[in-house]
Formats: structure tokens, sequence, C-alpha cells
């Protein structure tokens, strides 16, 4: 079944690198028909014009995903439109797994699941989100769809998530009020009643939550303050007045506990505690006096489609071997890559180390662990295995999001 025509949106700011390695992960997608818009600052722009690839660039140095995204929207031509972090790899049948359902008319948007940094835990999987802003879990083990209400709609994560166009733009797009923090949870609370919303499992993407202006690479806030404005402006969209100081509150001691487990680990000091706290407040307050301006809808344009390229459905194959054989593995890796296909590398030692895996800036699916070690956490921490045995398991694992042969 053909996916529908597509245009990919990637907002990046002062992270060119990141960048870069998401864009290798879109040349590796099997949809065949779809665009990627980059929306970044000056850097970021040059970095990715450097890799010669057809793509729509828009400059943008705003700390503002949302006006971001709606900068690229505005020259978006693809009749669905997708969305990924700079910092996250998409797998290789991501974009395909994530648009398919929206060849449904009555499918309206469609989120998947996304791997955390070690390339295995999940970081984020099907969920909904109320009109105070809190998650509510669901359980998805399978492809589903979804209605939404204004006070309850199924949650599509940011950097994995796919949009109706149409029906996108119809509602003015994102907020710009929400600079940072409940962009996307706006965006389907005001979808609500225009469709159902799919849910695909195996649409994964990889992110590393990597250093930005608001947090350092460990995951440590450096400020609290859009997080506050943000849950301000979304309770006053989507509340009642009422709401507002017991969301406050909620805020405030879901972030105290979440300062006091970083305090903890010696990440942070008490001071620097402090301080985050005060952001906090001054965030709230510059919510509560954020205007809140009519969301118009965005006008169709005239820019013409221009196709990413050189993707579908194409071979991998995975190379395995030992880790004191990782020059060899690295080598026949990059030559695979060179003739043009998916590459998995299995890189296992003689241990009970846990596995993790990353996509490299070669573009290469690097996975490294010990023999005995567990890949999905709840596994035991030791299991006896044989070499062949354990690359056999490892292979039919990944073969459900990435081609192996």
């Amino acid at each position: 079944m053909t996916p529908p025509r597509a245009s990919v949106i990637v907002v990046s700011r002062h992270r060119p690198a990141s960048l870069r390695r998401c864009v290798i992960s879109l040349q590796q997608q099997d949809h065949p028909d779809f665009e990627v818009i980059i929306v970044a600052d000056p850097e970021g722009i040059a970095t990715v014009r450097q890799m010669g690839l057809n793509l729509k660039l828009v400059v943008f140095d705003q700390a503002n995903i949302s006006a971001a995204r709606n900068a690229g929207l505005q020259v978006a031509a693809g009749d669905v439109i997708a969305f990924i972090d700079d910092d996250a790899a998409a797998e290789p049948t991501w974009l395909t797994r994530l648009t398919l359902p929206l060849r449904s008319s009555q499918v309206i948007a469609s989120t998947g699941f996304i791997r955390g940094r070690n390339g295995i835990s999940y970081q984020w999987r099907a969920c909904e989100v109320d009109h105070l802003g809190q998650d509510h879990p669901i359980e998805a083990t399978k492809p589903m769809t979804r209605a939404s209400t204004p006070q309850r709609a199924v949650k599509t994560q940011g950097t994995n998530c796919a949009f109706r166009r149409e029906t996108l733009c119809q509602i003015g797009g994102f907020d710009p009020a929400l600079r940072f923090f409940l962009d996307e949870a706006d965006v389907n609370l005001r979808l609500a009643g225009f469709g159902l919303t799919a849910i695909e499992p195996l649409a994964e993407v990889h992110h590393g939550y990597q250093a930005s202006a608001r947090r350092r690479v460990d995951r440590v806030p450096l400020s609290l303050h859009e997080i506050a404005a943000s849950t301000a402006v979304f309770l006053r969209r989507h509340a009642g007045e009422a709401d507002l100081e017991p969301g406050r509150l909620h805020l405030s001691c879901e972030q105290e506990s979440r300062l006091s487990r970083f305090t903890a680990q010696a990440k942070l000091t008490a001071n620097a505690a402090k301080g985050l706290l005060e952001s906090l407040e001054s965030g709230w307050q510059d919510g509560l006096a954020r205007p809140l301006a009519p969301l118009d809808p965005i006008l169709p344009n005239d820019t013409d489609f221009l196709a990413f390229g050189e993707t579908g459905p194409r071979a991998g194959v995975v190379i395995s071997g030992r880790f004191w054989q990782r020059n060899r593995l690295l080598k026949q890796a990059l030559a695979a890559r060179a003739q043009g296909l998916i590459v998995s590398v299995l890189c296992l030692a003689p241990t009970q180390r846990a596995h993790h895996i990353r996509f490299t800036d070669d573009g290469i699916w690097w996975q490294e662990g010990g023999l005995f070690g567990r890949t999905e956490r709840e596994e035991p921490r030791f299991r006896w295995n044989r070499f062949a045995i354990r690359v056999s398991k490892e292979r039919a694992r990944i073969g459900l999001v990435r081609q192996i042969e």
C-alpha cells in the first residue's frame, strides 16, 4: 500500500551536528514520496546545505518551536505533515508506518513510539492528555485509532507525529504563545472532533535528548521558565479560571520533586535548584500575562513539492561479530553503506553488559552489549547464550522496524 505524499518538518536551533544526523536517518526512509523542510538557525542551515540534498530551507533563529513549526508548515506541499526533532533518528520504516493511517479520510493525526537514549528502552509510548495538561497512559500493543474530545485527546509526541495538512492549517497550526512544552498537546485538544488519531507502535524514532538552551545533556534543566509559562498558557486556553492555582501547585510539586532527584544524584546544587524554582515562578507570571491571540487559519501556499529523492524500499544487512573485531565490523559496515544498504551492526562481548543502540554519523545502526546481557530492560540481567542464537534473536527484534536483508 502506497503511503500518502508527505512533508517532514525538522526544527533545529544551535545543534547542527544532531540535525545532520537526523537528516541522514531520513535518507534511509522506505517512504518513496516525501519532502524535507529544515527550519533552523543560520549555522544549522549552512550545515545541511553542505549535504547537497533536496531540502526546503527556512532560516529561523527564535526560541519558539511553535512559531518555527508554523514557518515550516507555510512552505509545506505534502498532504500529510510529519514532525521529528533534530536530536532524533528515525527507523527506516518510520515515515511509511506513521503516514499510512492517514490514507483514511477519518484519520487526521498519528503518532508512534519513541526509544530513549540507549536506543532500546521506551521514552514514550501511547497516552492521552487532558485539558489540565496531565498524561494518561494507553495500553497499545498494536495499531489502533481513537477519538478525542476537548477534555481528553490522544497525545501525539512532538518528535514522532503526523497530521493532515489541510486540518492542521485550518486550526491555525501551533500556538506561538506555547514557545516550548505542551505545544502538541494543545494541537491535539484543538483537533478534537475533526477525526481520529492513529497510534502506530512500530513507527519508531530514537530520541537522544541532546543539550539545548533549556537543559544539559544529562537532562538537568537550565531554566524552568518556558515550562511554567506554557503550562499557564495551556490552562488558560483549555481549563477554567478555578484550575489555574491548582495547576500551579501541581507544577511546583512536580518540578520540586524532579529537582530533588537531581540534587540527590549530585547533579545539581541546592543554590542552582533554588534558582530554577525562581525561574519557574517568573515563567508562570509570564504565562499569565501573555496575550492569547486568536489562531487564524494558515492560508494555502503555492510552494511546489520538492521531492527529497532517492528514498523508498531497499535492502538491509546485519553485520555481527565480537568486540575485538570492532575495526573489521566498522570497515564492513561502511562498505555496505556505500552500496546504499540499511546497515545494522551487532558487536558482542563475552559479558553480561546491557545492550544499547546508537545511530552513528555515518548512518549505521550500531548495537553493542554482552553476549549474556539483556536487551529489553525487563529481561534477566544474565542469560546464557550461544553467539549464533543471540544474533538470531537480535535480528528478529530489529527486523520488525528495519530492513535486515
